[in-house]
């Protein structure tokens, strides 16, 4: 095997093994304050026992680790060039021709490849935890069962009206600006029980009601009742219907595309869906930047022996990357800034500002 096929398994190595440690640290630290916020918003609630939030909290914690994986990259790799640096090895790849680009092939690679598994492989298993964890938040911690699910199928729609009364609603079609909904079928169940079923041409929300139009009424016992207008109450607003939608989070890499399709031939805002959607898409790219400004600081304070200037530059790049992000993700989610520049601005600054910074301390 040559020197150099060597040098670099041995780079990736140790890069691997790094940021294995570091982001295992950070998701225990994550967990433990899942857990206790957890149990701190389910206090008061008898059916919020602390085996349920234990398992509330690890399913949360895929999702979780999607957001500190950038990070653990970023103090990983800062941690393996110290590491090497303090061991002199890298001062020796140095002596022996090796340019600071080749010894950064291996992370470079190696965080790149590792974006693509997490997109590809664990954000689908991710995905569905999340969806399980959302269900058990939104019947533990907020008590409401008002589900609503978008499928080509149409629209189906289920609420809790009162204790043991609930209905199951579905339409073939919604028009969102004005929350009409057509092809209407609507049924009322009591304790499980089914006591009534509307089947209407049109129903339209308005202030806590369906008003809905031509359409007949069946209930046990009695025969078809043909109506011009009946008025059901309801719970659900307009916006409700909207943010009642799966969130991104919930859904995988493979079905995002064809949900957002769905979104926007209803006549919904796939925004949200879109911005999340690319922002997975730069992951690797992402991944392999933070590799390149850890790179930035480990090797410049080293060589100055500056450990604790190493520390806080490595804090204040993934503070400030933070910041960042979340302010362009507001903005694209507001509309203001298109989506892909708000799902990759962070990605592109983050690339800018590591080579730069490499080629001025290496070559300028």
């Amino acid at each position: 095997m040559s020197p150099w096929k060597t040098l670099f398994r041995y780079i990736l190595a140790q890069f691997f093994v790094w940021c294995a440690a570091v982001f295992l640290a950070m998701l225990v630290i994550v967990f433990l304050l899942d857990y206790i916020e957890l149990i701190r918003r389910g206090g008061s609630r008898p059916e919020a026992t602390l085996l349920v939030l234990l398992k509330m909290a690890a399913l949360k914690q895929p999702a979780m680790a999607q957001q500190i994986m950038p990070f653990a990259i970023l103090f990983g790799t800062m941690m393996a060039f110290w590491r090497m640096t303090r061991m002199n090895e890298l001062v020796v790849a140095r002596a022996a021709g090796v340019s600071v680009w080749q010894f950064l092939t291996p992370p470079l690679a190696g965080a790149a490849l590792l974006g693509v598994v997490v997109v590809s492989v664990f954000n689908p298993i991710a995905s569905v935890m999340q969806s399980r964890y959302e269900a058990l938040e939104s019947r533990i911690l907020h008590s409401t069962g008002d589900q609503l699910s978008l499928s080509r199928s149409g629209l189906w729609l289920r609420q809790s009206e009162s204790e043991g009364n609930s209905s199951v609603v579905h339409a073939e079609r919604l028009l969102p600006k004005r929350a009409e909904l057509e092809d209407v079928m609507m049924l009322s169940f009591d304790d499980m029980r089914l006591v009534g079923r509307v089947d209407a041409k049109m129903a339209v929300l308005v202030s806590g009601k369906w008003e809905v139009t031509d359409g007949i009424r069946w209930r046990p016992g009695k025969p078809p009742e043909p109506f011009q207008h009946l008025e059901v109450p309801t719970n659900l607003t307009r916006a409700k219907i909207q943010e009642s939608f799966a969130s991104p989070e919930t859904m995988s890499f493979w079905e995002l595309p064809g949900f957002i399709h769905l979104l926007e031939s209803s006549g919904f805002s796939a925004q949200r869906h879109r911005l999340y959607f690319n922002r997975l898409l730069s992951l690797p790219f992402l991944f392999a930047a933070m590799v390149l400004i850890a790179a930035t600081f480990s090797l410049r304070m080293q060589r100055r022996g500056g450990t604790t200037l190493m520390i806080a530059g490595g804090i204040t790049s993934g503070f400030l990357l933070y910041l960042l992000s979340n302010v362009i993700f507001a903005l694209g989610l507001a509309s203001t800034i298109p989506v892909s520049l708000a799902a990759w601005t962070p990605t592109g600054v983050s690339w800018a500002l590591g080579a730069s910074l490499l080629l001025h301390l290496e070559d300028g």
